[in-house]
C-alpha cells in the first residue's frame, strides 16, 4: 500500500505517529544526557574550576607580587636609611678626625712656640751673662788702666793706700 500524504496530514496530529516521534524523542534524550550531556557538563565544570583555580592562583600570584613590591620598596627604603646614615656617619668621622688633627696640629704648634720661646729665653740669658762677662772683664781692664795710669807715680801709690785705708 502506497500512502499518500495529503496536505492536511502534516498539519492534524496522528495520535500514533506522535507517539512514537515522542518516543524516539524521550529515548534521544536519554541517551544524550547518559553519553553526552555528563561528559559535556563535566567538562564544563572541569573546566570552571580550572578557571576558578587559574583566577585563585592570578590572585595569591597578585598578592605575593604586591607583598614582594611592598617589600622591595620596604628594602630600598631601609638601603636609602642606610646609605644617608652611613654617609652622615662618614662626614662625623671627617669632621671628628679634621678637629682632631687640627686640635693636634695646635698642641704640637703650641709646643714649638714654647719651646721657641724657652730657647729664646735660654739664649737671652746667655748673651746677658756673657755681655755681663764682657763688661765685666771690660770693667777691670779699664780699672787696671786707669790705676796703673794713677799709680804710676809713688805719690799717687802711697795717697791711694792712705784713702783706701780710711774709708776702711
Amino acid at each position: 500500500m502506497i500512502y499518500f500524504f495529503s496536505a492536511t496530514d502534516l498539519i492534524t496530529p496522528n495520535l500514533g505517529y506522535s507517539f512514537w516521534t515522542l518516543l524516539a524523542f524521550v529515548i534521544f534524550w536519554l541517551i544524550m544526557g547518559k553519553f553526552a550531556f555528563r561528559p559535556i557538563v563535566a567538562s564544563i565544570e572541569a573546566r570552571n574550576k580550572k578557571i576558578e583555580d587559574e583566577l585563585k592562583a592570578a590572585q595569591n600570584a597578585r598578592a605575593e607580587f604586591e607583598s614582594l613590591k611592598s617589600e622591595r620598596e620596604n628594602m630600598e627604603r631601609e638601603a636609602r636609611e642606610e646609605r644617608t646614615r652611613m654617609l652622615l656617619d662618614a662626614k662625623a668621622e671627617v669632621e671628628n678626625f679634621k678637629a682632631a688633627e687640627l686640635k693636634k696640629s695646635k698642641e704640637e704648634a703650641e709646643k714649638l712656640i714654647e719651646k721657641a720661646k724657652l730657647e729664646i729665653e735660654s739664649q737671652k740669658n746667655a748673651a746677658i751673662q756673657e755681655v755681663k762677662n764682657q763688661v765685666g772683664a771690660l770693667s777691670v781692664q779699664i780699672a787696671e788702666k786707669l790705676v796703673q795710669d794713677k799709680l804710676e807715680t809713688s805719690d799717687n801709690q802711697t795717697a791711694l793706700i792712705n784713702k783706701l785705708i780710711a774709708q776702711a
